[in-house]
């Protein structure tokens, strides 16, 4: 009886055969395409995408289409079964539309006109008090087995001497076979959602992600499309865009009306949207499907092409009682553009290979021409003007502890659709090469590496401190690293030991602290260190960790002073989007220069120093991310500030000197979608009181007095003043400002790919009470300093060349003495 029942789903599934009509909608005379065409087949109504191409298919035969377009005779074609393309044109008629008038009561700049003046009635989050709902998501990273040619190729590669060697080329079937079986990647969560006057959090409820035991939380946290399309700018692949319908879209975008159609029982206009610059960087392209009666959006369709082609669609279901149009459904989709450069997305799990010849449409395709990106997200269980109370609503994401532990019936509660075949592959597939492999632990282990360490069972070995060289102690030879989680998550030990050759001298650090927050990441420790320090150097408590292959500066530095400190600290993320550090500390200082501080007729060569020290970075447009292991900056947004007060405590543990500082930094960073970025750094200092030169402002030099250009080539640093000689200006207040503008690789070959940045500086500052500094000469920055240059980075393996020039009040006499030629060294990850 079973096999029966077996058979009888066999040929039920068998029957239904589905039928494929593929195609493009162009214009006659130009052969332009025809974005967002009209098309009807058997009754069932569908579009063309942005480039006029379209896809059908259906399980009844297709006998004929229906083609329409705005300003254009309808046309009807016969659908042959033998043919799969249709490449049809349409013929435009003589009172052509090319951009409806205001005047015109249904033109589209009227509606979408009406469609701004709407929109705080029309949106969810200014219409509703609060709400709720659930989201199933489902990720994939996957290929059509269909769109590749499974042969295996024989490739003949001419020699020398006229002989030829063959080459069996099989990457194609390999691929469709592998794609046949199952995805290249794949992840599903359960998420809840709550809305209400104190923010918009997502909860995860569950997640599975192929391969992984623990979740990656960089990919649950990736933001590929807005919730919102009225904010007024839309988000899509994590770079934003002015919407269509923002309060300037009229400046921005050309509209025009192609339809109009019915969504749920309700009249909706289609208005077609595309911006009016040639650059792919200017806006979007797509659809809106506008509301006929309240003009609020029922439908959407983003999508931006260039070296991607990415496209974001929105669905809304309509809400009689509040007269509103609520999202129910998302897909956002990522395939191949017209790329002429390597693109990784996610690391080196989506990757897009570069076209080598952009005007060879005949090129063989590789796997990255298949490949694409799909998420979808459903919504359901919809609440709505209910009390609605979300605990932490500063966090963009918290992820429950038992989230990536959900069982089968968990999921099958959740699922839209049972798993197919294909996707209950990639589950057992990936679990088991990730396993075989020991990818886990290899991902464990890299992000070590990346931080500075490399584990080692119960203590991680820390690389920073291994091997360095300054002008002062010559080479320098140490070791040190910190407990990990391993020995304890909630008590650690750190230190280290290293020993100058050329000063003849070991230093040391030992510390420990206890983690008293675990959601908030606090903790409380002490700790001693013997060591030395660049003068007039700025460095912010709170900055984190950056772990470097080399630090250029400290190569060519020979000023130092050396302190002997005991400090007790807390750092703590308990502030919302912050993080902080305050610290008690009492330090002697020793200066390794000539130099003397003249106090009140007193000189000082050996001083004593007790502060107190409050560091705090603000990132208030970053998302954070909760999870059991700690709070998580997931997405990084611009401006950050970063604040820093230091004050010395009075006659207390034999403190010499009475004295305050203030630090300021803040940064902006913009990143382009075709690979461009735009950074900004402000920088400023004062120091007030009684406060020798080794802890006042030296801003950053990075150039030898020596006397030929080519005797001061060393390595560029990242932020500080290339054409500045080192100990040349010293200030007790000072500002410094940073322009960066990287434009993208320029592809020379493959491994040739210089990237081009301009960069300008400028530092104004000014010293008080100079006559307290005895024996050090130096020069104050009262007047302005201005640098300008160009770096070339990473024209091979990672290495530069970097020009610079000097300018303005403080320019020197000769040419020669304002130039700076450096060397640049650029570890790109590739992420």
């Amino acid at each position: 009886m079973k096999k029966h029942c077996w058979l009888l789903l066999l040929l039920s599934l068998v029957s239904q055969a589905q039928f494929h009509v593929n195609g493009v909608i162009k214009d006659s005379a130009s052969k332009k395409a025809l974005p967002f065409a009209s098309i009807v087949l058997n009754g069932t109504y569908s579009i063309s995408d942005v480039d006029g191409k379209f896809s059908i298919t259906s399980t009844a035969k297709i006998s004929g289409l229906k083609i329409s377009y705005v300003g254009y005779a309808s046309a009807e074609i016969a659908v042959d079964d033998e043919k799969k393309f249709y490449t049809i044109s349409l013929t435009p008629k003589s009172n052509d539309l090319n951009e409806v008038r205001v005047s015109n009561k249904n033109s589209a700049l009227e509606i979408i006109r009406k469609t701004i003046q709407n929109k705080s009635q029309n949106n969810p989050l200014q219409k509703l008090k609060s709400f709720e709902f659930k989201a199933y998501n489902k990720l994939l990273i996957t290929a059509n087995p269909d769109s590749i040619d499974g042969r295996i190729d024989t490739l003949f590669i001419k020699k020398t001497l006229g002989k030829k060697q063959t080459k069996i080329d099989s990457s194609d079937y390999k691929f469709k076979k592998i794609i046949t079986k199952q995805h290249l990647f794949q992840t599903e969560k359960v998420s809840q959602f709550q809305y209400n006057d104190k923010g918009f959090k997502e909860t995860i409820l569950g997640t599975k992600m192929s391969g992984f035991k623990n979740p990656i939380y960089e990919i649950l946290a990736f933001n590929l499309q807005s919730f919102s399309i009225y904010d007024n700018q839309y988000e899509l692949f994590e770079t934003k865009y002015n919407s269509p319908i923002s309060d300037h879209s009229f400046e921005q975008y050309r509209f025009k009306i192609l339809d109009s159609t019915s969504i749920q029982g309700r009249k909706a206009y289609m208005i077609y949207f595309k911006n009016r610059k040639k650059s792919k960087e200017a806006g979007l392209e797509g659809v809106l499907y506008i509301d006929a009666g309240n003009f609020a959006v029922a439908k959407a369709i983003m999508r931006i092409k260039g070296l991607l082609d990415v496209s974001g669609t929105h669905e809304f279901e309509y809400i009689p009682e509040e007269k509103i149009w609520f999202p129910v459904h998302k897909a956002f989709k990522i395939v191949k553009g017209k790329n002429n450069y390597d693109i990784r997305i996610l690391g080196e799990t989506l990757p897009f290979d570069a076209d080598d010849n952009k005007d060879d449409d005949s090129r063989k395709k590789v796997a990255s021409d298949f490949t694409y990106l799909l998420s979808e997200s459903n919504m359901f269980d919809i609440h709505y003007n209910i009390p609605v109370k979300i605990r932490n609503p500063f966090l963009f994401m918290e992820v429950k502890k038992d989230a990536p532990n959900q069982d089968e019936k968990f999921w099958n509660h959740y699922r839209k659709d049972t798993l197919d075949v294909r996707s209950q592959r990639t589950y057992v597939a990936l679990d088991s090469l990730v396993a075989k492999e020991k990818i886990e632990k290899r991902l464990f282990v890299g992000r070590k590496v990346l931080n500075g360490y490399v584990p080692f069972g119960f203590f991680d070995l820390d690389l920073r401190y291994l091997i360095s060289y300054n002008n002062y102690e010559g080479f320098r030879f140490g070791l040190g690293g910190k407990t990990s989680e391993q020995f304890s998550k909630i008590f650690r030990i750190d230190g280290y030991t290293a020993y100058g050759i050329k000063d003849g001298h070991y230093k040391y650090n030992l510390g420990s602290a206890i983690r008293i927050g675990n959601h908030s990441s606090t903790w409380v420790g002490a700790s001693y260190t013997d060591d030395i320090r660049e003068i007039g150097s700025t460095s912010f408590a709170v900055d984190k960790r950056v772990f470097k292959l080399y630090n250029p500066r400290p190569i060519n530095v020979s000023t130092f002073y050396a302190y002997q400190s005991w400090r007790a600290y807390f750092e703590t993320k308990f502030i919302p989007k912050t993080e902080s550090i305050g610290q008690l500390s009492y330090a002697q200082i020793e200066p390794k220069f000539n130099y003397l501080y003249n106090l009140d007729g007193k000189s000082y060569q050996v001083f004593n120093m007790t502060t107190a020290q409050f560091s705090l970075q603000w990132n208030p447009f970053s998302d954070y991310m909760q999870t059991e292991d700690g709070r998580l900056e997931v997405e990084k947004r611009f401006p950050k500030f970063t604040f820093q007060f230091t004050q010395s405590i009075p006659k207390w543990l034999q403190n010499d000197f009475v004295f305050g500082k203030i630090d300021f930094r803040t940064e902006y960073e913009k990143k382009y979608l075709s690979g461009q970025k735009t950074s900004l750094l402000l920088e400023a200092g004062y120091a007030f009181g009684d406060v020798p030169l080794t802890h006042l402002y030296s801003t950053s030099p990075n150039s030898l007095t020596n006397d030929k250009v080519l005797q001061r080539i060393t390595i560029a640093g990242k932020n500080s003043f290339e054409t500045m000689y080192f100990n040349e200006f010293f200030s007790s207040e000072y500002l410094t400002l940073q322009g960066k503008h990287a434009f993208r690789k320029v592809r020379v070959s493959r491994k040739v790919k210089p990237v081009f940045v301009l960069v300008t500086r400028m530092a104004f500052g000014d010293m008080q009470k100079k006559e307290q500094h005895i024996g050090f000469e130096y020069k104050t920055l009262e007047k302005g300093y201005f640098e300008s240059g160009l770096e070339i980075n990473q024209i091979y393996s990672g290495f530069g060349i970097v020009g610079f020039y000097r300018y303005g009040p403080y320019e020197l006499p000769r040419f020669e003495d304002n130039l700076a030629l450096k060397l640049s060294f650029v570890w790109d990850l590739g992420f």
